[in-house]
């Protein structure tokens, strides 16, 4: 496997862990965060760019 792969392999679980926080702290529901898990960095984007402040905090 080569170091390219590793490292997209892991985005996409980091992209997942990230977004089942984001849901389970604004949900707490289960299904929601698997849902959201499912979309991964889709939905730590659009959490970012739906939020007050936007990116930039």
């Amino acid at each position: 496997m080569s170091s390219s792969g590793d490292a997209a392999r892991a985005g996409i679980g980091l992209g997942s862990a990230i977004a089942v926080a984001i849901s389970w702290s604004l949900h707490q529901s289960i299904i929601w965060a698997i849902v959201h898990g499912f979309f991964s960095w889709f939905y730590v984007i659009y959490y970012a760019l739906t939020r007050p402040g936007g990116i930039a905090g």
